[in-house]
């Protein structure tokens, strides 16, 4: 198997990098002496055991629930490992009550919040398309103004820039090079098949979909948004797995607004933190993908 055919993704934690294949996870985290410890295990996506589930759509439902379980798996991980480093200590209810919350929070705020504010803002439009566009369009910047703001606060900042260095990884992965750290600094910090590409088609396909229910009352607004999340989920995950598969003019301007965005959420890593994100690429690496750079026993 070639590196054309091999597929790795994967995610900025705290001091540290998450990879992932179709068959293994790696977490590379900074450790406080400086060293970087690797945690690696296997994984085998439900799809895998159901095929039905890789169909068109459900992939798509599939592919993100499994993702916001790896995700918070990961960040588990690595807060771990910082509080134990500053000598704290976390409950074991304490992660997944936040995870719980920030779900919660991210409904809330990105899709029921609009939608209720528009029984106060829609003074002078009538047309359901419109209503739905304006909701759509107040969607759009309460999410952008939050990744606006969270991009100003120092630690995430810093996680962003682990962000970045996991883009520097796989783009240097991908044009074939050997995985070193030198071989990454003409690398680009953005990537066509980013998380907060995704996002950000979630909520253009949101509008696009929310506006074939017209305009009923709040409520009923509400329930059908929430039900609809699993199509919206599925059909962005389309999107965004065409614009990371196909060249093309077409894909390059679904792509582009992504790569706008992704501006804000990554940042430039420093070579200790591209470092530990090759450690998590290469640990996720099979024999059969060779790095040039690395050396096999």
């Amino acid at each position: 198997m070639g590196r054309e055919n091999f597929t790795v993704g994967g995610q900025a934690v705290i001091e540290g990098v998450m990879m992932r294949n179709k068959s293994a996870v790696a977490i590379a985290l900074r450790q406080d002496k400086g060293t970087i410890s690797v945690h690696k295990k296997h994984f085998r996506s439900i799809g895998e055991k159901y095929p039905f589930l890789k169909w068109p759509l459900l992939r798509g439902v599939v592919a993100f629930v499994e993702a916001l379980i790896l995700g918070y798996q990961s960040l588990t991980l690595s807060a771990e490992q910082v509080l134990e480093d500053e000598e704290e200590e976390l409950g074991g209810w304490e992660l997944p009550l936040t995870l719980v919350i920030s779900l919660a929070a991210g409904i809330g705020l990105f899709m029921l919040l609009p939608t209720v504010l528009m029984k106060f803002l829609k003074q002078g439009l009538e047309m359901p398309l419109l209503l739905n566009l304006a909701e759509g369009l107040l969607r759009m910047v309460i999410f952008l103004s939050y990744i606006f703001a969270i991009s100003r606060w120092k630690e995430i900042r810093r996680v962003f820039q682990y962000h970045g260095a996991e883009h520097k990884a796989i783009a240097c992965f991908e044009a074939g090079r050997p995985l070193t750290v030198e071989n990454t600094h003409d690398c680009s910090t953005l990537h066509r098949r980013c998380g907060t590409s995704f996002l950000l088609i979630v909520m253009v396909t949101s509008i696009l979909l929310f506006s074939l229910f017209g305009w009923p009352g709040l409520w009923q607004r509400i329930v059908i948004r929430l039900l609809l999340l699993p199509l919206v989920a599925g059909l962005s995950y389309e999107a965004i797995r065409l614009a990371g598969t196909k060249d093309n003019l077409f894909t390059r301007i679904l792509s582009q607004p992504g790569l706008w965005l992704q501006l804000l959420t990554t940042q430039k890593p420093t070579d200790d933190q591209v470092e530990v994100a090759l450690s998590a690429l290469q640990a996720v690496l099979p024999e059969e993908v060779p790095d040039p750079g690395r050396s096999y026993s």
